[in-house]
């Protein structure tokens, strides 16, 4: 059994500790927040046992194994650093970084402590995702051709918030196309160049609209889209030279799980549904048992850095950006 401790009590720490009830590995058994009494509260809420005042009384914790963090962007790899050298495995809230220097830091802290680091993208934990690959990697499409994807939500409110905010590396593209990026990498491979739009606002010149276009081997051309300005939209779309694949849900599954294949005519495929956040859980307690690093390491974390990075820069020079 895996001891959990939450670094913050961020809104998505939430999802954690949902999934940590339905987790074979995992015991969610205290929090930390710089407010104690807002510890107190969220430990009462949850039903954990421990609570500390600080992130360090958190990473100085003995009875706490691995920590979960889900800071603003901006944090992610200081506070990685501050818990794999206190002796905490870690799972980090996507994207670790957008910096692939940072990402070496962080990976390299956690393997001179010997301490497992993954960055949360619980949506490649889902059995969906899983039989999205096979279909593809089966050439159920024929060879792959295009591959799109989507993200947007609206309603945020105003530059408050941490996902508006320039200096805590808020934005569009790091709070959700990182899941488009992730998809299309997963699918397609590294590209081997980008290019981008933006649309700024929020706080400083936000991203709060952002579009990319990714080139890999094969000639074969990724697409994505999202906001924090429109209308709820995510999928993913694979077009081949025989057909199509449709997951109409692919990042969060509120409302079950669905692919649909067509070729000559439309075949509905549904996965088991799960808790993705528990089976991200259980591949870091994995990991720990086991002593290898997390599905989810190094060379991973590096190649979603590297592409944002580089859709950064096009959107900001205007200009195709070779990797």
């Amino acid at each position: 059994m895996t001891r959990w401790g939450i670094l913050s009590t961020a809104r998505i720490a939430e999802r954690i500790v949902e999934g940590g009830r339905a987790s074979q590995d995992a015991q969610i058994v205290a929090v930390g927040s710089r407010d104690l009494a807002r510890a107190q509260a969220y430990a009462s809420e949850h039903g954990i046992p421990r609570v500390h005042g600080s992130y360090e009384a958190l990473l100085a914790d003995p009875e706490v194994d691995a920590v979960y963090i889900p800071l603003p962007n901006s944090l992610h790899v200081h506070w990685a650093v501050r818990a794999v050298e206190a002796g905490k495995h870690v799972l980090c809230e996507k994207p670790l970084s957008r910096d692939p220097a940072q990402v070496e830091v962080a990976f390299g802290a956690a393997q001179r402590a010997q301490r497992v680091l993954m960055e949360a993208f619980m949506w490649r934990f889902h059995p969906q995702t899983d039989e999205l690959v096979r279909l593809v990697r089966a050439g159920a499409v024929g060879d792959v051709r295009l591959v799109r994807a989507s993200f947007g939500f609206g309603g945020i409110g105003g530059t408050e918030n941490v996902r508006l905010q320039t200096a805590l590396e808020g934005g569009a593209l790091m709070d959700v196309g990182c899941y488009c990026v992730s998809a299309l990498r997963l699918l397609c491979g590294e590209p081997t160049r980008v290019s981008a739009e933006q649309v700024l606002g929020g706080d400083g010149g936000i991203d709060i609209r952002f579009a990319g276009v990714l080139r890999f081997a094969r000639d074969v051309v990724g697409t994505f889209d999202c906001g924090m300005d429109v209308h709820r939209r995510h999928s993913i779309e694979v077009v081949g030279s025989e057909g199509t694949i449709l997951v109409p849900s692919p990042w969060q599954t509120p409302f079950g799980t669905e692919i649909l294949l067509t070729r000559e005519d439309t075949e509905r495929i549904v996965p088991e549904t799960v808790d993705p956040y528990a089976r991200e859980l259980d591949e870091v307690g994995a990991a720990i048992a086991e002593g290898r690093e997390a599905r989810l390491g190094r060379d991973e974390s590096l190649g979603q850095a590297r592409v944002i990075q580089a859709l950064y820069r096009a959107a900001d020079d205007g200009a195709v950006v070779s990797l």
